[in-house]
């Protein structure tokens, strides 16, 4: 009586490669969380979060960048110090910087989407610079409107002070990210990704 067993793969290796990469993308926003400084013209501080957001959407793409970053604040709301300074905790998902906390998953998915025009990853070097800038303006866009939504709500600031005070002043910054993160997508320094 003979007996066969065959290996059965639960979970593909693309699909174990994908996650891998999301929980590093998590985890590089956490890290650039760190890099955070209260910014005097804001109730919300400077951090180079919004520069991970943008290098996930890019580089993952609108499903596997939406997931990394809900992985992010799953990570953050269960108490992983990766929020702005390091803090963490669900308590960050409700106040003053929540909505911008909130828009991470979308605008990365936004960005995925518009850079690689639609839900497949493209070749990177096929994408022009326009449609890396208007990928990023997307993602950019999301964030602020969300992160205005949040401080209007949580902070009780009318919707001028919002503005300026949760968008406008943050937009010199947002400007060098995007430059930024054009720089890293048209670098040498992608062929492991």
């Amino acid at each position: 009586m003979a007996t066969t067993s065959e290996s059965v793969d639960l979970v593909g290796q693309e699909s174990t490669r994908n996650l891998a990469r999301a929980a590093l993308f998590a985890a590089l926003v956490g890290a650039f969380a760190y890099v955070s400084f209260p910014f005097p013209l804001s109730p919300a501080p400077v951090t180079l979060q919004v520069l991970g957001v943008f290098l996930t959407g890019v580089l993952l793409g609108p499903v596997w960048g939406a997931t990394a970053l809900v992985i992010y604040l799953a990570a953050g709301a269960l108490g992983a110090p990766i929020f702005a300074g390091g803090a963490g905790g669900i308590g960050h998902l409700v106040g003053a910087t929540a909505g911008y906390l909130w828009s991470y998953p979308v605008a990365a998915g936004i960005i995925g989407f518009v850079v690689h025009r639609g839900p497949t990853l493209r070749d990177l070097e096929t994408v022009g610079v326009p449609t890396l800038v208007g990928g990023l303006i997307a993602g950019t866009v999301v964030i602020y409107a969300a992160g205005v939504t949040g401080l209007t709500l949580v902070l009780g600031l009318g919707p001028v002070e919002a503005t300026v005070q949760g968008a406008l002043v943050f937009l010199p910054a947002e400007a060098a990210k995007i430059a930024a993160v054009i720089g890293i997508v048209r670098s040498d320094a992608l062929v492991a990704v």
